[in-house]
């Protein structure tokens, strides 16, 4: 039964992580804490100031061999750039039931530290490759020869000392006659059963020196700091959400985060955490951001029953299948965002990761990922998928909590997954894929006028243009956002149309093309209709043809008639835009 249980001494709580019956989960981060947060703490323990409870999940059953655990560290060294403390992997197939430490791992991990183990930091204007002399291995010691008071920040000082100056002697004195004690002495003191002026009898100890010494004796043997909560629900989710709810120090591990270290933590046979943050950093360069969060909802869109991310998904079977498939489905991710940067799309401009996954699972499940960006045979298949990609951007169909968007979007490549994951022959489609999501709605006149306002600047400008420009090489050439009445010709609008239409609309796509780079910097600021006659002369067909292709009015393209052109644009804007969206 989940219950505020029994305080416990620090020294019962150590005993059970000597005896491995408290364990970390895979989803815990690594220790983090610096050797001030541990000397604080000990300060706080001897001065019997309450801590935070703990949060402890009982694990029993199959619960204990369904999901990776590990030990708790002794020793630590921090920041080396070369070198990593690590949590080990504890075998618990032969266990007996144990404690999942949820909340209290870094206050544990420290008090173990400071009395059984060491902390290397780093040694100031040395190397951070770790060697002894760049990173010297310290231990905990307490000074026996000052204390301060209640209203001091610290009462008592603890202090990590290099083992190369005190040589691990249970009384190191320093260069101001200060006498520190090692504090992991305590223990064989305690468990001699002698009195101090016995035991240290070679030390010439006051009283008062006595009795901090009695005083920590009594932190870690008598004192029932430890409290914590027991939780014995066997879901590993609810445990999850429970962590995350009530984590809170330092950066805060979101959900997906949890998933994450528990999944690669699943991983046997490559280095899971290297492989995706490589894959990240290789998109990255191509000009997109995605994060682990992006990465494990691929899994379960190309694999899994379910797309929603949740601890149970992520089994040892179900990590092992994205394991074995991994070096296919990097090779895919690397295909499919070259194929987005051949749309001309940006991290900027591509509003929803999520919306490519969908294309993903075509590209993964049909095979045709290896140089996809480039064969001809693909073509009409990537117009098909650039259309739709824009559109369902546009639509902002996969914006907050898509994952209904998500399945629902996948029953147009398999009915069940399990079954199998692809229909034979199947070319992408956006009418199937549309026709399986239940809101997809319409696209109204107000819709449709407030596309027409979008600012050049904004994200949506690119995806709106790309629709209205479909046959654009952005693969091979620079295109820019091109306002065809120039920028800086605004200025010289008349006053009254300047009322009419403000800059918003004259920024708009009303007023914007997208244009060759070469052909832009050609145009430059030119007055509308100088840039027409120098490119058509008075060829009238030629004239027609250039102005269609542009999406431009015929008529007077003067500015002093902008706003005729304003009227007649957003007509061909609109009745083009209906076509593709409808």
């Amino acid at each position: 039964m989940s219950k505020f249980q029994t305080p416990i001494t620090i020294n019962e709580a150590m005993q059970h992580i000597n005896n491995n019956e408290y364990l970390l989960p895979a989803f815990q981060r690594e220790f983090v804490w610096d050797s001030e947060q541990i000397e604080r703490l000990f300060d706080s323990l001897m001065r019997m100031y309450p801590t935070n409870s703990m949060l402890f999940w009982k694990v029993k059953g199959d619960t204990k061999t369904r999901w990776k655990f590990y030990n708790f560290i002794n020793s630590y060294i921090k920041d080396a750039s070369d070198c990593t403390t690590s949590n080990k992997l504890f075998n618990t197939s032969n266990s007996n039931d144990f404690f999942a430490i949820l909340d209290g791992q870094q206050r544990l991990t420290a008090i173990r530290i400071g009395i059984y183990g060491t902390y290397a930091y780093h040694e100031p204007r040395k190397s951070w490759a770790y060697s002894g002399s760049s990173f010297p291995t310290r231990t905990l010691y307490l000074n026996l020869s000052k204390n301060g008071t209640e209203d001091d920040d610290c009462e008592y000082f603890f202090s990590f000392k290099r083992n190369t100056e005190t040589n691990l002697e249970d009384f190191y004195i320093d260069s101001k006659n200060d006498i520190w004690f090692k504090v992991g002495s305590i223990i064989e003191y305690h468990n001699s059963g002698e009195e101090i002026s016995d035991y240290f009898d070679n030390m010439s100890l006051s009283k008062e020196q006595r009795k901090i010494i009695k005083r920590l004796e009594n932190m870690i043997f008598n004192d029932l700091s430890i409290t914590y909560y027991e939780e014995d629900e066997q879901n590993p989710d609810k445990a999850v959400k429970i962590f995350t709810r009530i984590n809170s120090g330092g950066s805060t591990l979101s959900f997906s985060d949890i998933v994450y270290s528990l999944m690669v933590s699943n991983w046997n046979k490559k280095d899971a955490r290297t492989e995706i943050d490589n894959l990240i950093n290789s998109v990255s360069q191509k000009g997109f951001d995605i994060d682990k969060s992006y990465i494990i909802k691929a899994f379960l869109y190309l694999f899994h029953r379910s797309v929603k991310t949740e601890i149970n998904s992520f089994t040892k079977e179900f990590c092992e299948i994205i394991e074995n498939n991994w070096d296919n489905i990097r090779d895919c991710v690397l295909s499919l965002f070259d194929l987005l940067k051949s749309f001309g799309l940006t991290s900027f401009t591509l509003t929803s990761n999520n919306a490519t996954l969908p294309i993903l699972y075509y590209l993964y499940h049909s095979n045709k990922y290896y140089d996809f960006t480039n064969k001809t045979m693909y073509e009409s298949d990537r117009k098909e998928i650039k259309q739709w990609l824009y559109i369902a951007i546009l639509r902002k169909l996969f914006g907050g909590t898509s994952d209904s968007i998500l399945q629902q979007t996948r029953k147009a490549f398999t009915d069940d997954i399990s079954q199998k994951f692809i229909d034979n022959n199947f070319n992408f489609s956006s009418k199937l894929i549309n026709n399986q999501i239940t809101n997809l709605g319409q696209i109204d006149d107000e819709a449709l006028d407030n596309l027409l306002l979008t600012q050049k600047d904004n994200c949506y400008a690119f995806p709106i243009l790309s629709l209205l420009y479909p046959n654009l090489d952005y693969k091979n050439n620079n295109f820019h956002k091109d306002h065809i009445h120039a920028e800086v010709l605004y200025k010289n609008l008349d006053e009254n149309l300047k009322q009419e239409y403000p800059f918003k609309i004259y920024n708009s796509i009303l007023n914007l093309q997208m244009l060759d780079s070469n052909e832009n910097e050609s145009k430059s600021s030119s007055y509308l209709i100088d840039w027409v006659n120098k490119n058509c002369g008075d060829d009238i067909n030629l004239k027609q043809q250039f102005l269609n292709n542009h999406l431009i009015p015929n008529i007077d393209l003067s500015l002093s008639n902008f706003d005729e052109f304003i009227r007649e644009r957003r007509k061909i804007l609109k009745n083009k835009l209906i076509n593709i969206l409808q």
